[in-house]
């Protein structure tokens, strides 16, 4: 598929991240300190919508039953059983322009 656009850095402030859907494909765009991530926005316990629930510094919690993930990696950081880790994906920025690779 390639290098896709999913909106401005000023469209998402520092400490916040929204979901941006493409090729059917739903993905979480989180700025941490001015550096953006990009993961699979949906929860590999029960399907929430991670962009609905809280960030702190680069950890998603999922805000159905608290699922933790790391938005760098997509790595797994605590919940009471082992679920699936989330996919990452490679982000670049030109001109304020944020781009995700799928």
């Amino acid at each position: 598929m390639g290098r896709i656009a999913v909106g401005r850095t000023s469209e998402i402030p520092e400490g916040k991240m929204q979901k941006a859907t493409v090729d059917g494909r739903d993905i979480l765009v989180a700025n941490v300190d001015g550096s953006f991530y990009a993961c699979d926005d949906t929860c590999t316990h029960s399907g929430a919508s991670l962009s609905e629930g809280t960030i702190d510094g680069t950890t998603i919690t999922c805000g159905w039953h608290g699922a933790k993930f790391d938005c760098k990696s997509g790595k797994l950081e605590k919940f009471p059983a082992k679920i699936r880790d989330l996919r990452s994906y490679k982000i670049t920025v030109e001109a304020g322009t944020i781009f995700v690779e799928v």
